[in-house]
């Protein structure tokens, strides 16, 4: 039966990646890495870069493939990514039934962690219950975004006793910070949702492109450092034509531990 690999790369940086991850890569016979576009050649390029340095199997081979555009959010988002998903899962069934061989064993390769905020493993299971092509899957974690945010900012995510949340930029607009928890971490976000936070106190540590050479991080009180971290994300997204960040936000009146 085919062997699946789903490999967590890291945040950005290839010193991220994991014995394991590196095993993982040189037991696939090919490596399918996304084109995301022209706006987002660095997301292939990480992945070829890895590729270059780590692989050392001389069997491997890469296969490149293009990642369909998600339409703009309708009424119903979660039917806009249901069928984006669906679009994705008809290219990784055609990828895994005519690029790996009947015992073969393929990898993909995730920003981050597979399991935190990214959609392979659910586009995946749509693949299996398709009844199409037989696999076996194994998973291989990596380095968060939210891990290098907080070794990037020297700081612990959580504090003694309190509790975090981890939510997307579309939710904070829509249900704003959580009152049981002390400290929320906020991903993909594409609008700047700490915008629409009333609370000026509220502690923001921001940053991108975290634990590459590009990487830009910001801290302090909301009203103090918000407008500059929206010019600065729009700035660096105009620039290199795409931006990955992630940030934490803190209520104000809650010292840290020590």
């Amino acid at each position: 039966m085919r062997k699946l690999l789903v490999i967590g790369i890291g945040a950005g940086n290839p010193d991220h990646m994991t014995v394991q991850a590196i095993a993982g890569l040189n037991r696939a016979d090919v490596l399918f890495i996304p084109d995301k576009g022209a706006g987002k050649n660095d997301l292939a390029e990480l992945r070829r870069e890895i590729c270059d340095r780590f692989v050392t199997n001389p069997k491997s081979r890469r296969v490149e493939f293009d990642v369909p555009v998600r339409a703009e959010p309708t009424s119903s988002y979660r039917s806009t990514v249901d069928d984006w998903h669906e679009a994705i899962a008809a290219i990784y069934e055609a990828l895994i039934r005519d690029e790996i061989a009947e015992n073969g064993c393929g990898a993909f390769l995730i920003w981050g962690d597979p399991s935190l905020y990214d959609s392979a493993l659910r586009i995946l299971e749509r693949v299996r219950l398709r009844n199409n092509v037989a696999f076996e899957l194994e998973v291989i974690p990596g380095i968060t975004a939210i891990q290098a945010l907080a070794a990037s900012h020297k700081m612990a995510l959580n504090r003694i006793g309190d509790s975090i949340l981890v939510t997307t930029g579309r939710r904070l607009t829509e249900e704003g910070l959580a009152s049981n928890a002390g400290s929320t971490v906020v991903m993909l976000d594409g609008k700047c949702a700490f915008n629409t936070l009333a609370d000026p106190d509220v502690v923001i540590h921001w940053g991108a492109y975290l634990g590459t050479p590009d990487e830009i991080i910001v801290s302090g009180r909301l009203g103090d450092v918000g407008a500059e971290i929206e010019k600065v994300r729009e700035e660096a997204r105009r620039q290199k034509g795409w931006i990955m960040d992630t940030y934490l936000l803190r209520k104000p009146g809650e010292p840290e531990d020590i």
